[in-house]
């Protein structure tokens, strides 16, 4: 359980500080090509242009996320407010971001705490300094259970090792849900987003995944695998130990954890600009219809100039499902 991880932690693991960089690194005792670097077209890709609404232009490598580690903390002092920004959709600042440069080795976890230390005793902590160190002491307890539970965090079983029951391996449903057509504005925002930039926003994972393990009965291991192949931060531990915790398989206390859909858009896409960003065949929508245009009448279609069903596809889920519950 990650709350009691987290105490034993916290009470008793002091936190080894980062290895010093090397004044000089010894050169090869073998003699190696330079060769030419390749290009995407000789691994079958075509070249692309990043879409102008991703919320980071990423770039890999060391000096990349040091410079992104600086900005967070000492350019703009966001780490101040990260406890209430956290769960927000749109642009560069609503969290670190610093997801992909941890996850491709580029910045140790240990460099970010003892960074985040320095600025708390020069500019002073707070809760929200303290959130960030509580989400890498989650990514530490996604890789303790990796290791501690091995490839069973793979299996349908998760963790737990209980299958649950009544999942399918249904790929009609399964399609509509990683394309973004599924008639659910906030699923398919979210989806669209990872699809053309490689990145999703926490809440909106923990949404997505919700719905097609909790709503749409597919086998969450099809989704886990999805997210493998496309997240640009992606990580063995994490991608697989997040999957595992809210499908039900994992270490989370709670029996049954589900999100209701419409309750966390309109929670944290109060007037529906994230939706209108990635959906915008919904653009004309005033927020009082954007999270539910299924349930327009036929006149209420034509004055905002959508037809639900062919401009944007009907619910796979009808989202009176969840506004009872609201």
């Amino acid at each position: 359980i990650f709350t009691q991880f987290r105490k034993e932690v916290e009470r008793f693991v002091p936190v080894r500080d980062p290895l010093p960089t090397p004044g000089r690194i010894p050169a090869f005792t073998t003699q190696v090509k330079a060769g030419v670097l390749p290009e995407l077209t000789d691994f079958g890709h075509d070249h692309f242009v990043p879409d102008s609404r991703a919320v980071l232009p990423f770039k890999g490598g060391e000096t990349a996320g040091l410079e992104r580690l600086r900005y967070y903390l000492w350019d703009t002092d966001l780490v101040k407010t990260y406890k209430e920004t956290r769960n927000g959709l749109i642009g560069s600042d609503y969290s670190s971001k610093l997801s992909p440069w941890l996850a491709q080795g580029c910045l140790s976890p240990k460099q970010v705490y003892h960074e985040l230390k320095r600025y708390e005793a020069e500019r002073g902590a707070n809760k929200s300094t303290y959130w960030l160190f509580f989400e890498l002491l989650w990514r530490d307890f996604f890789r303790l259970q990796a290791k501690k539970h091995g490839d069973r965090i793979f299996l349908r079983g998760g963790t737990k090792g209980e299958e649950i029951p009544g999942l399918r391996n249904d790929w009609r449903l399964f399609g509509r849900w990683l394309e973004g057509e599924t008639g659910v504005p906030f699923i398919d925002a979210n989806m669209r987003e990872l699809n053309l930039t490689g990145f999703m926003s926490n809440r909106g994972r923990q949404n997505v995944a919700s719905f097609l393990v909790k709503d749409l009965k597919v086998n969450w291991q099809m989704g886990a695998e999805y997210f493998e192949s496309l997240l640009i931060d992606y990580d063995v531990a994490s991608n697989w130990g997040n999957w595992n915790y809210v499908a039900g398989v994992g270490s989370d206390p709670r029996e049954n954890r589900y999100f209701n859909i419409i309750k966390q858009a309109k929670r944290y896409d109060p007037q529906g600009d994230y939706v209108r960003l990635w959906v915008p065949e919904l653009a004309e929508l005033p927020s009082a219809y954007i999270h539910t245009p299924d349930q327009l009448q036929f006149a209420e279609q034509e004055a905002h100039k959508v037809k639900i069903g062919s401009h944007y596809p009907q619910a796979i889920v009808p989202t009176k499902k969840w506004e009872r519950n609201t």
